[in-house]
C-alpha cells in the first residue's frame, strides 16, 4: 500500500522552493559568498545549503569561483548568480514608444531597441510591431544558449495581474486588452503583464538606487503620473492588484479635466503634458521666452524636454513651471509620507531628466507640509535608470518569479 502522505509532500516541496528562493536572493544582494556565507546569512543548516547550491549549479542559475574567504571571512568556493544562466525581456509600451530589452540573469543588456510611434497607430498595429521587436530579441537570446526564462510587458494603467489583461489605460485609451493571451499565442515563454510605474519600482529594488530599501516609493513621469510602492520589500498591489495609481489622486475637483475623466488629478498638475499646455498658454498670451526660439515660434512643437532645456538655460517662463511642478509633487509626496512613512522617494522618468530643479523644491515643500515624524529618515533619489527603469523592471518582474519560485 502506498504510504506517502500527498500533503506531507507537498509541503515538502514548498519549503524547497522557498529556501531556494530564499538563497538566490541572498546571492544576489551579498555574493560572492561560500556556502557556509550563504547558510550564515540565510539561517539555513549547511546540508540543505550544499543541496539547494548544487541544484541550482545545475540548473545553470549559480556557479562556483575561487576558493578563498568571503565576506563574512569564512574560506570555501565562492558562488554568485551565472549571469549568462538565463535571460528573460522586458518591454515598455508607452503612448509614442515602445522599447523592449533583452536582458540576462543580472540585468545586463544584451540587446536593447526603442522605437518611436504615432499616438494615432491604433491598437493592433502598435501591439503588432511589439510582437515583431520580441521576435528580434528571441533571435538574438537564442545566440547566446541562455534559458528564456520569460517576458514581462510594462504598460501604463490598470492591470489584472491573474488574467495578465490590460483593463484600463487612460493615456492610451485602452479597454480591457487581453495582453498575455495575446503574446502567448504568439510566443511559447511565460508571460507577465505589469503596470509600468510597479516595474519600475522593482527594478530599482533589485539593481537601481533602492537596492535592498524595504520601504520606499516610485515616483514616475512620461505622458501622466504613476507611482509603484513597495513596502516591506515587496510590491504593495492592494486587494484588487491596482494599488500605486496616485497620478489620479485629487486634489482639485474643480481643476483640469484629466484622461481618466475626472477632474484635479495630482497627474493633471505635474505631468509633462501639463507643463507643455502650462507653457503654452503663457506663450500665447504674450510671455517671453527663449522657447519661441527653441521651436521657431511653432508652440505645437513644444515638448517637455524643450521646456527643460530653456530651464537649465534659467529662461524664467521654464523655471517658473517647473517650480510650480515641483511645489505640486511635494505636496502629494508630502500626504504620501504621511500615509506610508517611506525611507525613500525615487525619481523616474521626466521627473528624472528634471530633479536638478525639481528635486530641492520638492524636499522644501516636504518639509513645510509633511509630518515632522515621518518625514525624519526621508531621502528623495533620482531614478538609477532613468527612461528604461520600465524595461529593467520588466526584466526584474520575470526575474522576481524565479528568485522567489525557482521551480515548479
Amino acid at each position: 500500500m502506498d504510504k506517502t502522505n500527498p500533503q506531507k509532500t507537498g509541503d515538502q516541496m514548498l519549503v524547497r522552493r522557498l529556501n531556494t528562493a530564499i538563497i538566490l536572493d541572498c546571492l544576489r544582494l551579498n555574493a560572492p559568498l561560500s556556502r557556509a556565507g550563504v547558510s550564515s546569512h540565510t539561517g539555513l543548516n549547511r546540508s540543505t545549503v550544499s543541496s539547494i547550491v548544487s541544484e541550482l549549479i545545475r540548473g545553470g542559475l549559480v556557479r562556483e569561483t575561487e576558493f578563498q574567504k568571503d565576506k563574512l571571512g569564512r574560506p570555501g568556493l565562492l558562488l554568485e548568480l551565472r549571469p549568462d544562466g538565463a535571460c528573460a525581456i522586458g518591454i515598455q509600451i508607452g503612448v509614442d514608444f515602445i522599447s523592449v530589452m533583452l536582458a540576462d540573469f543580472m540585468t545586463k543588456p544584451l540587446w536593447h531597441k526603442r522605437v518611436e510611434v504615432s499616438p494615432a497607430i491604433g491598437q493592433a498595429a502598435l501591439i503588432e510591431s511589439t510582437g515583431d521587436l520580441i521576435r528580434q530579441a528571441l533571435r538574438r537570446a537564442k545566440r547566446t544558449g541562455s534559458q528564456m526564462l520569460g517576458i514581462c510587458v510594462g504598460v501604463p494603467g490598470l492591470v489584472d495581474l491573474k488574467l495578465g489583461e490590460l483593463v484600463f489605460a487612460p493615456n492610451l485609451k485602452w479597454h480591457h486588452v487581453p495582453l498575455r493571451q495575446m503574446l502567448m499565442k504568439r510566443f511559447d515563454v511565460p508571460v507577465f503583464v505589469e503596470n509600468d510605474a510597479n516595474a519600475s519600482a522593482l527594478g530599482e529594488y533589485y539593481f537601481g538606487v533602492a537596492r535592498a530599501v524595504k520601504d520606499f516609493i516610485y515616483l514616475t513621469a512620461d505622458v501622466g503620473l504613476g507611482g509603484g510602492i513597495v513596502l516591506g520589500g515587496k510590491l504593495f498591489r492592494g486587494i484588487g492588484g491596482y494599488a500605486g495609481e496616485v497620478g489620479h489622486m485629487s486634489f482639485d475637483p474643480n481643476g483640469a479635466l484629466c484622461e481618466c475623466g475626472r477632474r484635479g488629478c495630482w497627474e493633471s498638475l505635474v505631468s509633462p503634458r501639463s507643463v507643455v499646455r502650462n507653457i503654452q498658454t503663457h506663450l500665447r498670451n504674450g510671455s517671453v521666452s527663449r522657447i519661441r526660439d527653441l521651436v521657431q515660434d511653432d508652440l505645437d512643437a513644444i515638448t517637455f524636454d524643450i521646456v527643460l532645456q530653456a530651464a537649465n538655460a534659467n529662461d524664467a517662463i521654464a523655471l517658473r513651471a517647473l517650480q510650480d511642478v515641483g511645489r505640486w509633487l511635494g505636496l502629494g509626496v508630502a500626504n504620501l509620507v504621511n500615509a506610508f512613512n517611506p525611507e525613500l522617494v525615487v525619481l523616474g522618468g521626466a521627473l528624472a531628466r528634471a530633479s536638478k530643479i525639481l528635486t530641492p523644491v520638492i524636499e522644501a515643500t516636504v518639509k513645510e507640509n509633511a509630518l515632522r515624524q515621518p518625514q525624519e529618515s526621508l531621502k528623495i533619489a533620482t531614478s538609477a535608470y532613468g527612461d528604461e527603469a520600465c524595461v529593467v523592471g520588466a526584466v526584474a518582474i520575470v526575474l522576481d518569479e524565479i528568485l522567489r519560485y525557482p521551480f515548479p
